[in-house]
C-alpha cells in the first residue's frame, strides 16, 4: 500500500496525543507516528525537525483546542459548576487536561498553562464574587477540581 503524500497537521497532532494518551510522551518518536500516521519517519523529521519539536507542535495545538473550549464554556455556564462540566465533557475531557501536563516541562508550554489557569480562575471568580475572596474561592475551587481531574 502507498504511503500518503500528505496528512493534515491536526491527523498528526491527534496520533501523537494518543501515543502520549497509551503509552507516555516518551514513546513519541518519529517511527512510533510513522506508525500511527502512514507517514514516513523521515517525512516526519523534516517537517519538525526534532522529536520535541514534533512533540511540542502537538501539545501547543492541544492547548489552543483547551483554550478555545474554555472561551466556550465560560460563554455557555452561568455557574461554577456548568463551567467545570462543560471544561470536562466532550471535546476538552478530563483526558486532554491530563496529556496537556507532559507540557509542563517546557517554559513556554508552562507559561501558558499558567496563562490557561489564570483565565479559569477568572471565570470562576466572575461567578462567586468579585474581589479577593472570589479570587481566593476560584483558586481553591480550581485546586479541587484539577485534583478530582487527576485522582
Amino acid at each position: 500500500m502507498a504511503r500518503p503524500r500528505t496528512i493534515a497537521d491536526a491527523t498528526i497532532f491527534a496520533a501523537i496525543l494518543r501515543v502520549i494518551a497509551l503509552e507516555g510522551d516518551g514513546a513519541v518518536t518519529f517511527g512510533a507516528v510513522a506508525r500511527a500516521t502512514g507517514l514516513a519517519a523521515a517525512t516526519l523529521a523534516q517537517r519538525f525537525g526534532t522529536r520535541d519539536g514534533m512533540l511540542r507542535a502537538a501539545l501547543i495545538w492541544a492547548w489552543e483546542g483547551l483554550e478555545q473550549a474554555t472561551e466556550q464554556a465560560a460563554a455557555l455556564s452561568d455557574t461554577p459548576q456548568g463551567f467545570l462540566k462543560a471544561l470536562t465533557g466532550e471535546g476538552a475531557g478530563a483526558a486532554d487536561l491530563a496529556l496537556l501536563a507532559v507540557a509542563l516541562r517546557d517554559p513556554v508550554l508552562r507559561q501558558r498553562a499558567a496563562d490557561w489557569r489564570a483565565r479559569v480562575e477568572a471565570v470562576l471568580a466572575l461567578h462567586l464574587g468579585r474581589g479577593a475572596k472570589g479570587q481566593e474561592a476560584a483558586a481553591l475551587l480550581f485546586a479541587a477540581w484539577q485534583g478530582q481531574q487527576h485522582w
